[in-house]
């Protein structure tokens, strides 16, 4: 993701001579092609994000297209206000990258893990948040945030899970993405790195369609409804706080539009008890496959009888 990340900004930048990249101090290596090529359009602002963002709304407002780059943890998370007022108030179209979303950057503990930058930013008015899940879904999400003339935070997680899609995806404002259709009464909703889980998790349970949501705001409230009717029961997965993500957002406009049984699986109301690596922090925030299926499990059987089918509630062997 990470690369199909840098060579889409080579790409804008040749496509658009507006497209500037400013970063705090990350990625040198990351970014080696766009310094290469077009080293006036790519500018390091030090370890100095506010200023940076405020940097960028000045660009915006002299025509160009700023992309900020960032660790997640410190943009947008550090620089809230900064966006909030220097961007969003002005609905300047500034593009924030946040890399290493969730707990990608596990080793360094608390302070570089970010779980909550959905939920920061859904409240912000006038920013689209994207969140793709592969490499694929990274292209076209980046495509897009410089297509609109307005903010717009994309969201990267883990970048060496492979694949989601076997062709590249309609990303639409909104949009959900098919990743594997089925008509049996479950259906899983993922976005980001959580999509590759939905995937493996979503095994047990045979004839399970899967959703990527690479849009997380706004949302199709009637592509959202739809997949809410179709199926008796939907399992959103997300590597964010079940508070303010997408699950939350899938629950309001189940609610609303198509009630049904929303099981939310993400990060619970507490921080990481330890540093390791990525996939001994999934396990301990139970969002490796194997805890999401012992999740969703217990979220079957607790449903009323005759709701799912008795393959669906009954623990597996």
């Amino acid at each position: 993701m990470r690369d199909a990340f840098s060579a889409a900004v080579v790409r804008a930048a040749r496509a658009d001579d507006r497209v500037l990249l400013l970063t705090g101090d990350h990625g040198y290596s990351l970014f080696d092609a766009i310094r290469r090529e077009f080293p006036d359009r790519f500018l390091n602002g030090g370890v100095a994000e506010q200023n940076l963002v405020g940097v960028a709304a000045g660009l915006a407002k002299g025509g160009f297209r700023p992309i900020v780059y960032g660790l997640s943890a410190f943009i947008p998370i550090r620089v809230l206000e900064q966006i909030k007022i220097d961007v969003c108030y002005e609905d300047l179209p500034v593009v924030f990258i946040g890399d290493g979303a969730g707990f990608v950057y596990s080793h360094l503990g608390t302070s570089h893990q970010c779980t909550e930058d959905v939920a920061a930013l859904r409240a912000m008015p006038g920013l689209v948040i994207l969140s793709p899940a592969d490499a694929a879904e990274t292209s076209a999400c980046l495509a897009l945030a410089l297509s609109l003339n307005r903010p717009v935070y994309v969201r990267l997680g883990k970048a060496d899970l492979g694949a989601v899609h076997a062709s590249p995806p309609d990303v639409r404002l909104g949009g959900l993405c098919p990743v594997r259709t089925g008509d049996g009464p479950l259906a899983w909703i993922g976005t980001g790195a959580a999509v590759s889980t939905a995937l493996a998790a979503s095994g047990r349970w045979p004839g399970s369609s899967v959703w990527s949501a690479p849009c997380l705001k706004p949302l199709d409230e009637d592509a959202i409804a739809e997949v809410c009717r179709r199926h008796r029961a939907v399992v959103v997965v997300e590597e964010h706080s079940v508070y303010g993500g997408l699950g939350g957002a899938v629950a309001e406009i189940a609610g609303k539009r198509a009630p049904t049984w929303v099981c939310r699986v993400g990060v619970r109301d507490r921080f990481s008890r330890a540093c390791g690596t990525y996939s001994y922090l999934l396990r301990e925030h139970g969002l490796d496959a194997e805890s999401v299926v012992a999740r969703v499990e217990e979220f079957l059987r607790q449903m009323p009888a005759g709701v799912m089918p008795a393959t669906y509630t009954a623990r597996a062997a």
